[in-house]
């Protein structure tokens, strides 16, 4: 037997629950949503030393689906972002740009919070929600017909949507069976991630050391606490994730300087590959792409999570606005409008995190010349700075109503 929706989201993590969640709001029983996802009932997301940076924007959606409260007690507001650029084991490493990381009206332009506590909070409330979640299966194959896409999951249960949303992240079955073709190439490069508690307090101030193999990010978190991220060419990164617990102490220690006093490893290292994907194109007839799924980027800037929700808000208010109007989620139009929202900023954005990786990714004397003449040019005009901090917040351009802070 068939089960029939309005909407389909093919994966719970966090664009496809927070999509969930915001349609389920907005439309309040108006139109039947389903989600479906491959980890089993009662699933609750492991610990984990990721942290991420929620910009501004993204808090606002957060706060308009009731995750944000139960995620704010683990959330550290950062004050200040500091950016240094020198060799690995330089004695020195001077500041080339500090500011201030708030907006006009004092509201911190971002956040960093734990993975396992936003990644709970979603899965909480989408097993709430008013919706129907089906778990332990995941999409299997994709059609579409003249009057619905179907669904074959993994587990036989055929499930049938005026509209499909893949949520999948960056390996998605839906988008390769729908003949959506991606661009992009591998970094060689590895990402390493853990936590570290340290002696001395942080202030919430966030630093990005610009290193020769890739950025070395430290995250303040509440207490005397830091999620360290960093990017090494992968041969580097397995002979250090290879390392007992005293070595990869001594590789965190070269990193991250001696200001925060002494530190201790207090999560498991997690390493993975660095790459680019993006989707040639984010809809096809009956099918939208959110998240990772349209486009995964280069962690550099931090940005990749909030890029989803960017996506979250700006379908999520093209689907509730035809639906008031008697339209149907898979409206030509509304998905043509959607993907002419989403595809240039995506553009965009993953254009600049890539050409950043090139351009500090490297030691060459002339272009690290010419990086820090740029950051020090930057760090002397505050009209810089200021749009610096509102485009990392997401409040920068055609923003969706979610992320400003608007109900739908």
């Amino acid at each position: 037997m068939t089960q029939r929706f309005d909407i389909l989201i093919s994966g719970a993590s966090y664009t496809g629950a927070a999509l969930a969640l915001a349609l389920t709001e907005a439309l309040d029983g108006s139109l039947s949503i389903a989600v479906i996802d491959k980890a089993p009932a009662g699933f609750r997301p492991p610990e984990s030393p990721r942290a991420f940076a929620i910009a501004a924007a993204s808090r606002h959606l957060l706060e308009y689906i009731g995750v944000w409260s139960a995620v704010v007690s683990e959330a550290q507001p950062v004050s200040e972002i500091e950016i240094t650029d020198s060799d690995l084991d330089a004695a020195v490493r001077p500041v080339l740009l500090t500011y201030e990381n708030a907006l006009d009206d004092n509201e911190p332009a971002s956040h960093i919070v734990p993975d396992s506590a936003i990644a709970g909070a979603l899965r909480g409330k989408l097993e709430a929600a008013n919706l129907t979640f089906i778990t332990g299966t995941q999409a299997h194959d994709f059609d579409t017909g003249p009057n619905s896409a179907s669904v074959t999951c993994s587990s036989g249960l055929q499930l049938e949507a005026d509209l499909v949303i893949a949520a999948e992240g960056r390996i998605s079955r839906i988008r390769d069976q729908a003949g959506i073709k991606t661009i992009g190439w591998d970094y060689g490069q590895s990402g390493i991630c853990t936590l570290v508690a340290h002696s001395k307090p942080h202030h919430g101030r966030a630093v990005q050391h610009f290193l020769p193999a890739g950025p070395f990010a430290i995250l303040p978190l509440p207490g005397n606490r830091s999620c360290i991220t960093w990017s090494e060419k992968t041969n580097e990164a397995q002979r250090i994730m290879a390392l007992d617990e005293a070595g990869f102490l001594r590789e965190v220690a070269t990193r991250f300087t001696g200001r925060l006093g002494e530190i201790t490893v207090i999560a498991n290292p997690a390493s993975w590959p660095l790459n680019l994907r993006l989707a040639r194109t984010y809809i096809a007839p009956r099918l939208a792409l959110v998240g990772d799924t349209a486009r995964g980027v280069h962690p550099i800037a931090g940005q990749g999570l909030n890029l989803g929700m960017r996506d979250v808000a700006a379908l999520a208010e093209i689907i509730v606005e035809n639906a008031r109007i008697g339209l149907p989620p898979s409206d030509p139009e509304g998905l043509v409008r959607y993907e002419r929202w989403r595809r240039f900023d995506s553009a965009v954005s993953s254009a600049a995190f890539d050409g950043l990786n090139r351009l500090f990714s490297n030691d060459n004397p002339v272009l690290r010349s010419i990086r820090d003449a740029g950051l020090g040019l930057i760090d002397r005009l505050p009209g810089a700075k200021s749009l610096l901090v509102k485009e990392a917040a997401g409040l920068s351009g055609d923003v969706p109503r979610l992320l400003r802070g608007e109900a739908l």
